[in-house]
């Protein structure tokens, strides 16, 4: 469906013929552009593509997008944000999108004292105690009480088992938020099983829960195990709802999954029909003028990631990366693609979406607003 990009580093550079004196201002970008995340990378970079095109110049100079592939790889994260702040000289980074190599990158950004805008990273120890790294998306804590909070009140569910990727910081935090929320509703963990991005089998972890009858499974994977896990799960004449997190919406989950995933809901942050700023309608717009797939998450969070900044470029009237850094810190009221953005300490506050995988595609189902 979608192309890979086989180059290691690319530059962008739109540049109408009335600035083309100025210096340009460059902001580096890394992104999983191969490897087993590839399909979120080259999403996010399409995304980046559209909204350089649309707005290529802030405080009348031109935007670079400096582009290096991290193939989906903790220490290839790590240099690529050496790369970009030591031999590309970007003023700011965007990126990554998986917590894990986010995680990576950030103590170099922060060191250097570059702010880096994450689009997709939803950890809290992303943010925890920096002050150079931001996020456009919710964070986990926010995510596990959405997912808890639908679960008992529109789910019903009584009882839960939990299926934790011990490789990825990711599941592992967005589990212990869900859970924490849940039993604090009333709800009961049934049973706890690991396993690691990768695997294919997992009749181990689910004849366990066979046997527990839970009400719901919630599996804040990717979407490759999600949708094994959701296959050997019926196979196994398994009823149980399936939920997960926001790292399920790829369009791979249902052609990997297919019949499996029916019902299969999980919280993401973002969806054409539940658009709620003017932003977002004139993106949903835009998208479909030039695409045959309906806009996803990672495009729309992308997108609010490079507006983010340059807003914060303008509000500075600088492009000094201590004082883009200081006006990031102060965003209160942000418009984005995916809802309205304000930072609050560490935290990005911003509502949430539940989806539903129903008749193979995607089914809106309601925003949750921020607590």
């Amino acid at each position: 469906m979608r192309c890979l990009m086989l180059f290691m580093v690319f530059v962008v550079s739109i540049t109408p013929s009335t600035t083309i004196a100025a210096e340009p201002i460059r902001i580096g970008v890394y992104l999983p552009m191969t490897g087993p995340a590839a399909v979120y990378g080259q999403v996010a970079w399409k995304g980046l593509q559209m909204v350089h095109k649309e707005r290529p110049t802030v405080l009348g100079r031109p935007v670079q997008l400096i582009l290096v592939d991290d193939k989906s790889d903790k220490v290839e994260a790590a240099n690529a944000v050496s790369r970009l702040i030591e031999k590309e000289r970007a003023v700011a980074i965007i990126g990554e999108l998986t917590s894990s190599n986010t995680l990576s990158g950030a103590p170099i950004a922060e060191k250097a004292k570059i702010p880096m805008v994450t689009p997709w990273a939803t950890n809290p120890l992303v943010t925890q105690n920096r002050r150079y790294i931001f996020r456009v998306c919710f964070s986990d804590p926010f995510q596990g009480y959405v997912a808890a909070k639908f679960a008992r009140e529109h789910l019903k569910a009584r009882t839960a088992a939990v299926m934790i990727d011990i490789s990825q910081d990711y599941s592992v935090g967005l589990s212990n938020f869900f859970m924490r929320e849940f039993t604090k509703r009333g709800g009961k963990i049934v049973i706890k099983t690991a396993y690691q991005s990768g695997d294919l089998d997992f009749t181990a972890q689910l004849s366990g829960i066979s046997g527990m009858r839970p009400d719901i499974i919630y599996v804040p994977g990717y979407f490759m195990e999600d949708a094994l896990i959701a296959r050997q799960a019926r196979e196994l004449g398994i009823a149980s709802i399936i939920v997960s997190g926001d790292a399920a919406q790829a369009d791979e989950l249902i052609k990997i999954g297919g019949k499996a995933v029916e019902g299969l809901y999980f919280t993401t942050h973002f969806d054409e029909k539940g658009v709620t700023t003017k932003r977002g309608q004139l993106f949903v717009k835009k998208f479909r003028e030039t695409n045959k797939d309906a806009p996803d998450s990672v495009s729309a969070l992308s997108h609010d990631s490079y507006n983010f900044l340059l807003d914060a470029v303008e509000r500075a009237r600088s492009a000094h990366p201590e004082k883009i850094k200081d006006a990031l810190s102060r965003t209160t009221n942000f418009e984005g693609v995916t809802g309205k953005i304000a930072i609050k300490g560490r935290e990005t506050i911003k509502q949430a979406v539940i989806l539903k995988v129903e008749n193979g595609g995607f089914r809106y189902i309601t925003t949750i607003q921020p607590q």
